[in-house]
């Protein structure tokens, strides 16, 4: 299926993370699509992704900006628009489940705010004249903590709960303006950072067999390509008439019957 992709240009947060991280696969699935992928992240391993991608789509663009930090947001996304003069869509990726809990400070918390929920709002904000422009897309990348809680992680939480609030929002908002916004809740996915907690754990292979045998579908956990795969999907043309949906892609971790669970 052809999504429609070729030369759009899609802003990618949280996007330099380590190789085989969601944003990683998200921006090297654009590329093949042929979208220009335009990464935004304060990793400078982004120079790297960016010679990289230019491989294979030679608009592809890395800037380096601090996400929780207004002034190099708007920045970004002026030099974004003077060079590209156009934004089709928008995906906020970045997140950090940072484990600021009810005993860490307030500024601790305000901090996981700034990073996990203030910097989709602050990135939409300055691309939404051109998003109006192009009646482009934007996608929020959410976690099911949003919904089920975790524990330990108040900051966390209360971001991913605050970006689903957003996309709501938003898609009320935007709706006169042609502009879909969705999220994509995302429950156990096997990223680099998952793979270096479960690692530093006792028992930590014991713990992955554990946390697979608790997801339904197929008792393994999601693949990050899997995520960037319908990342493409929602904010392609091939879905022009959804909006303001939790779409999750989680192997059935947070809604079916643990009956399916394998038994012990």
């Amino acid at each position: 299926m052809d999504l429609n992709l070729k030369n759009k240009v899609v802003i990618v947060t949280g996007s330099a993370g380590l190789e085989g991280s969601i944003g990683h696969a998200i921006v090297f699935k654009l590329a093949n699509e042929g979208a220009i992928p335009v990464l935004i992240d304060r990793n400078k391993r982004g120079f790297q992704y960016e010679k990289q991608l230019r491989e294979i789509h030679p608009k592809a663009t890395f800037y380096q900006a601090d996400l929780t930090q207004v002034s190099q947001i708007e920045d970004a996304i002026a030099k974004i628009s003077d060079k590209f003069e156009r934004i089709d869509a928008v995906i906020n990726n970045v997140g950090i489940n940072d484990g600021v809990s009810l005993e860490a400070s307030v500024d601790d918390f305000m901090d996981s705010l700034r990073l996990n929920l203030v910097s989709f709002f602050v990135v939409v904000k300055f691309a939404l004249p051109l998003l109006k422009e192009s009646k482009g897309s934007i996608l929020n990348v959410g976690s099911k903590v949003a919904l089920t809680g975790q524990g330990g992680t108040s900051g966390y939480a209360a971001a991913k709960g605050g970006v689903l609030g957003l996309t709501r929002e938003w898609a009320v908002d935007l709706i006169g303006y042609g502009i879909r916004t969705n999220a994509l809740i995302i429950a156990e996915c096997y990223t680099p950072a998952y793979e270096t907690w479960i690692k530093s754990i006792e028992n930590g292979a014991q713990k992955l067999s554990e946390i697979k045998n608790t997801i339904p579908l197929e008792s393994r956990m999601t693949e990050p390509v899997e995520i960037a795969d319908t990342v493409l999907f929602l904010i392609s043309e091939r879905s022009s008439h959804t909006t303001g949906q939790f779409v999750f892609v989680d192997g059935g971790y947070v809604h079916l019957d643990r009956a399916l669970l394998p038994s012990k």
